[in-house]
């Protein structure tokens, strides 16, 4: 939260607002305080523009703030429909309601939002306007047939659902000139080959406009023939858009509009018109003579995109019946045509009838909001509120699904202003459901302006003899005219003269080189931190520059003014950071600093040199209770000790009880100073006792009566633990000296073996054997 308001305040006073609107303008948390003498020497006008909480911390009261806040207020609010079909009443079309409210304002200020909820409720026995477009070429020959007897069909059907249902039929083929059609005469009169008797080609034909009977829907539905043409996709799209804008022609009510585009083919679409030599975009305008559509040849198809705006203007919502084949291209163009449905129509559309209903009960299970085109600076977002606990937001807020006849949905609307107009006029924006007529009317009022803004003093003396507008708490300069109060002309400014108002005595510095001279007076400079601020006649003052502790400034104990530090209560020191709260000093015994200092800043300084610590209650040299009062606790309680003889005299300053056991001594707790003690007797046991002093300066011991003494050592199984352990060793000894020499013998016979499998006998001549033969050269004979 407080990092929130610095943020808002920030923005607050770096919008630099010169009035009290700008200042509102600036964030739906900004105030301008009109209290006339709030300002501190120096500061600007601006400075009075800031978040609401550090004006009231600032000191402006909660009157003198100015803070408009939006609102909202509705004009119209009729209840939703309740009815059923076949009752007693027949209501006009514009007597049923869907939608509640239908009108109201809104007033908005500048980044503050405006909510309001929107119920919508599909009303039983809601009338229907249903015209049926039909393409008559020659592929839709045994489809004719088929589509004869719809009318009184499609009545029967229908009033199921509504009791006022009206029906209307159209047919299109294409564009009347080449390459679409053969222009030949022989072709223009006949278009279709052999002996087929076809009708001449023909862009669109409103043959039946909207009429509650179904037997002249089946008569002149009759006496239609097929036409023909030469390329494949047709010019339904012109068909289309002369059914959505020709309103007085097809007899559209107020009602729930659908049309039935039923072909077994493509369609031409903007851009394709120039085979044909036709450049001229389609101009979305209604060209119908005795029902004919007259301007084929000189306007191109629509594009998608205009045929949206038109349908989703005309709140008619399409029903694409097509062939199997053409499926996945008319559902690609019903994702980009809002309130749109596809149907596959069966080879002869024998499925017709089933075909529509069943779009239609998808096409009105749904209600998706659409708003009008938003004035600069709004915007608007939606939160739905479905059937079942479905709740949605953004794009998704906007539409509900598997509504039946009768539920009630709702809808959370926010508005909100991101800048004001430059004009400050009213706008309006409307709402309403896609394939609906029914809508809410939004009057935008925006609040640019403070209240006190009209309660302003032309040419006041105020602002200096008349220039100026004195307006919440300030001047409003004429043309011409600058300064706090409008005293100078601009040709003024720069005045050298003027200058020598903003320095002090003896220095050169023009407002302490933190601020400008305007008009002989100091304006100072702001600071990149908002929350750091120059003041001052020569803005010599800051409320940054004071001593610091701790690296806050004053300690955080105090607030900084014209660099001195001005310290909350108990806090002291150019730093604020001197506590004269003496608790941190108290000690033990309830003194503070044990009587052995002074305190200060929170702090002991102790005047005892033998004593130290927090509280002056450390002494390293000196006797503790505990070993001071031995003695005597060891003669009176045992009769023993030091003291024994000259116990009666020395040790009765103290009241002595004997308790049973240490759990029996006073515990800490009590109001008077306690010492527990452990301390040893001349026999070597422990005996252990309390030191207390009341009040009154009587001394109390409490000593439990049986000292702890230690019991002598037990010589047989000392004896007998170390004979055991000499044993052991020994033992221990003897087994590893035995490991390692029959390691050692392993070793050696390994060696051994080893040496026995490498030995080499030379086997070649027994040297004992001596032989009997003796051979002996004679060295003179060669051989002759």
């Amino acid at each position: 939260k407080i990092l929130r308001k610095i943020f808002c305040g920030s923005d607050c006073i770096k919008a630099n607002a010169k009035s009290c609107g700008e200042c509102i303008q600036a964030g739906p948390n900004c105030g301008w305080c009109k209290k006339i003498d709030f300002l501190q020497e120096g500061e600007p006008t601006s400075a009075r523009c800031d978040d609401l909480a550090a004006l009231k911390s600032k000191g402006c009261p909660i009157e003198d703030i100015e803070n408009p806040r939006g609102d909202k207020q509705v004009l119209e609010d009729r209840e939703v429909t309740n009815r059923k079909i076949g009752a007693a009443e027949k209501l006009k079309p514009e007597a049923i309601t869907q939608i509640q409210p239908q009108k109201l304002v809104l007033k908005l200020r500048v980044g503050e939002p405006q909510t309001f909820s929107l119920k919508f409720k599909r009303a039983e026995d809601y009338p229907i306007d249903l015209y049926y477009l039909m393409d008559l070429s020659y592929s839709m020959k045994d489809d004719l047939e088929n589509v004869k007897s719809l009318g009184t069909a499609l009545m029967l059907e229908m009033e199921k659902i509504t009791s006022d249902f009206r029906i209307g039929f159209g047919s299109f083929v294409e564009k009347t000139v080449m390459p679409y059609i053969s222009t030949t005469p022989a072709k223009l009169r006949n278009p279709c080959t052999g002996d087929q008797n076809c009708t001449s080609p023909f862009s669109y034909k409103n043959v039946l406009s909207l009429t509650s009977e179904g037997n002249k829907f089946n008569e002149l539905v009759g006496k239609q023939h097929i036409s023909g043409n030469l390329d494949s996709p047709e010019g339904g799209f012109d068909a289309i858009m002369q059914v959505a804008v020709c309103g007085e022609q097809i007899g559209w009510r107020n009602v729930t509009r659908l049309l039935v585009f039923s072909t077994d083919a493509g369609f031409h679409f903007a851009g394709d018109g120039k085979l044909g030599g036709i450049v001229l975009p389609n101009d979305g305008k209604c060209h119908l003579e005795n029902n004919v559509y007259t301007m084929s040849h000189y306007y191109d198809y629509p594009s998608i995109a205009h045929l949206v705006q038109k349908l989703s203007e005309n709140n008619i919502q399409t029903i694409f019946a097509v062939t199997e084949e053409f499926q996945a291209v008319y559902k690609e163009l019903k994702n980009l045509i809002p309130k749109s449905a596809v149907g596959t129509l069966s080879s002869n559309s024998s499925n017709v009838i089933q075909l529509i209903i069943d779009a239609y009960n998808s096409l009105s299970s749904e209600v998706i909001l659409e708003n009008s085109k938003l004035p600069k600076g709004v915007t608007i977002s939606y939160k739905s509120f479905c059937k079942n606990g479905v709740n949605d937001t953004q794009e998704d807020g906007r539409k509900c699904s598997n509504i039946s006849i009768g539920d009630e949905v709702k809808f959370e609307i926010n508005v909100t202003a991101n800048e004001c107009p430059k004009k400050g006029q009213n706008e309006t924006i409307k709402i309403k459901p896609l394939g609906f007529t029914e809508e809410v009317e939004i009057n935008l009022q925006f609040i640019c302006e403070c209240q006190c803004q009209s309660e302003g003093e032309p040419n006041s003396q105020a602002c200096h003899e008349g220039n100026g507008t004195f307006e919440c708490g300030a001047c409003r300069c004429n043309e011409g005219r600058i300064g706090r109060l409008c005293e100078c002309s601009t040709d003024e400014v720069n005045s050298e003269d003027m200058d020598a108002y903003c320095r002090r005595e003896n220095s050169t510095e023009i407002c302490s080189n933190n601020g400008e001279c305007i008009c002989g007076q100091c304006v100072c400079k702001k600071r990149e931190n908002t929350n750091e601020v120059y003041s001052g006649k020569y803005c010599e003052c800051d409320n940054f520059n004071c001593d610091r502790s701790n690296g806050l400034i004053c300690g955080g104990n105090g607030i900084c003014k014209c660099r001195v530090c001005e310290c909350f209560p108990n806090f002291t020191g150019s730093a604020c950071d001197c506590s004269l709260d003496t608790f941190p000093c108290m000690a033990s015994n309830g003194q503070i600093c044990n009587g052995r200092g002074t305190c200060e800043c929170g702090t002991c300084n102790c005047t005892d040199p033998k004593f130290q610590g927090a509280t002056c209650e450390m002494c390293q040299t000196c006797v503790g209770v505990c070993a001071e009062h031995k003695d005597c606790v060891q003669c009176r309680a045992f009769d023993k000790g030091e003291k024994k003889e000259t116990c009666s005299q020395e040790c009765m300053h103290f009241n002595m009880t004997r308790v049973e056991s240490r759990d029996k001594l006073p515990q800490p707790g009590q109001p008077d100073p306690l010492s527990h003690c452990k301390e040893k007797d001349v026999d070597d046991c422990w005996f252990y006792f309390t030191y207390s002093v009341n009040s009154n300066g009587e001394a109390s011991v409490h000593v439990v009566e049986t000292p702890e003494c230690p019991s002598g050592p037990d010589i047989i199984p000392i004896v007998a633990g170390v004979v055991a352990g000499i044993v052991l060793i020994g033992l221990a000894l003897l087994l590893i000296w035995k490991l390692l020499m029959i390691i050692h013998d392993r070793r050696e016979f390994a060696k051994f073996e080893k040496e026995k499998m490498n030995a080499k006998w030379d086997t070649g001549e027994n040297p004992i054997y001596k032989s009997a033969v003796t051979t002996v050269v004679n060295p003179k004979y060669e051989g002759k």
